[in-house]
């Protein structure tokens, strides 16, 4: 129990720094790209953290039936979010580059919304791969 409290502590603070800095930091230059890099480093240290409290306890140098059949099946959930993760940020990434390059075309020639549409579609469908790619891991 003291270690979900002390989980749920460091993930607040994770949480709650960066965006302090964002907020208090607002009127400077460069601080969001400060407040982004401290996230990622607070991430990093509460799964860090998370790991060492969670999984500490004896180490075996080899897993009997059961044990390797429960542990494969945490890597293959393991393999499906971090496929659907990083595809979903990947097009994120994508679709903001591609929809603010459409609005500025549309905004000098209306005749081309069809192309703009696809372009935005294609980058939005990186993460569709992702998921797709998640399912046939777990199916």
């Amino acid at each position: 129990m003291a270690t979900k409290i002390i989980l749920a502590v460091i993930l607040a603070i994770s949480m709650g720094v960066p965006f302090a800095g964002y907020v208090l930091g607002k009127k400077q230059a460069g601080s969001t790209k400060v407040s982004l890099a401290i996230g990622i480093l607070m991430f990093f240290g509460t799964v860090l953290a998370a790991d060492m409290l969670l999984f500490r306890g004896q180490i075996y140098a080899a897993e009997t039936g059961a044990a390797a059949a429960a542990s494969a099946e945490g890597w293959r959930y393991m393999a499906a979010a971090l496929s659907t993760g990083i595809s979903c940020i990947g097009a994120g990434v994508a679709v903001a580059s591609a929809a603010s390059a459409a609005i500025g075309a549309l905004s000098e020639d209306s005749s081309i919304m069809g192309k703009a549409l696809i372009f935005v579609a294609l980058a939005e469908s990186i993460a569709l791969y992702g998921l797709l790619i998640s399912f046939s891991i777990l199916g």
